[in-house]
């Protein structure tokens, strides 16, 4: 058993691997809302909420966070929680000093953002505890096949 006063958790290898997986989901989040064409920060009328403005703000989240979880294994759920704040920050900033906006639209109001920014991180943090309850179910799988060969 290690001591855990010893040896750190923040061994280069789980930085290394923290920062991929966290640059993998931003920009797996970045090039699938420009991919679908869908501005959160943007309103432009009740008719903007549509099929794609849920996929957008739920479901790519939801896989981005499962593949941060993926990638960087257990606790991954934890680093889940955080790829979607740059990208979001970073739509919200350079529409903020768009020089101009789509016709009929105007930049949602910061604290209305907050909370569609809200309602993309629990979606993340939905899709890492999904990819947690996975790679527990891998890791678990591969010491059960290496307790038994070690007892044969």
């Amino acid at each position: 058993m290690k001591n855990s006063l010893v040896t750190p958790w923040w061994t280069p290898a789980k930085i290394v691997r923290g920062s991929l997986a966290f640059a993998v989901g931003s920009a797996l989040i970045y090039f699938g809302l420009d991919l679908l064409g869908v501005h959160i920060e943007l309103f432009s009328g009740i008719s903007y909420f549509n099929l794609t403005w849920f996929v957008g703000l739920f479901l790519l989240p939801a896989f981005s966070g499962f593949i941060v979880a993926g990638l960087y294994g257990l606790g991954g759920k934890i680093l889940a929680y955080f790829p979607p704040v740059p990208v979001l920050a970073f739509d919200y900033y350079s529409s903020l000093h768009a020089s101009h906006l789509p016709v009929g639209a105007q930049l949602m109001p910061l604290g209305w953002w907050g909370f569609f920014l809200i309602l993309a991180i629990e979606s993340a943090a939905i899709g890492g505890v999904f990819g947690e309850v996975l790679n527990k179910r891998i890791y678990r799988q591969d010491e059960e096949a290496h307790e038994s060969s070690e007892e044969q």
